[in-house]
């Protein structure tokens, strides 16, 4: 079966990428990323999602001028291009490559509001989801 996982996580993945820009524009540069890490959660299973969220943590990490952390995106950009597709992708997991470079799966926490939108969106709750918040993006 066809999923439109990629479509359904749009905008949910879209609302964290947005606070990492405000973050950004704010200078608060650890609040920049957490919020990538957080859209990194929630998209992984979509390989355009998996794929672009690694490259902008690959541009915070080369404007933070963090080598270890910009060398092991490249890593993570390669994997999530061949693995996501797979499925070869571990739940919950962060997308930090510098714990990457001690262990290959880095398991993050995953919050309770991620999970309720992934459950809801595995469940074909998507449309409404996606509704409510379009709807409460403009309220």
């Amino acid at each position: 079966m066809k999923t439109n996982f990629r479509k359904n996580i749009r905008f949910v993945v879209l609302k964290e990428l947005a606070k990492a820009l405000k973050a950004r524009h704010k200078g608060d540069y650890s609040q920049e990323f957490i919020h990538l890490e957080h859209a990194h959660v929630l998209g992984q299973n979509s390989t355009y999602w998996h794929t672009k969220i690694h490259c902008l943590m690959f541009a915070w990490a080369r404007r933070q001028a963090d080598k270890k952390e910009y060398i092991g995106q490249v890593l993570r950009i390669a994997g999530a291009v061949s693995k996501t597709a797979m499925g070869a992708v571990p739940q919950g997991t962060q997308g930090v490559a510098i714990s990457a470079l001690l262990s290959h799966f880095h398991y993050g926490k995953v919050t309770q509001e991620q999970s309720r939108v992934l459950r809801h969106l595995v469940n074909y709750a998507a449309p409404l989801i996606m509704t409510l918040l379009l709807a409460m993006r403009f309220l």
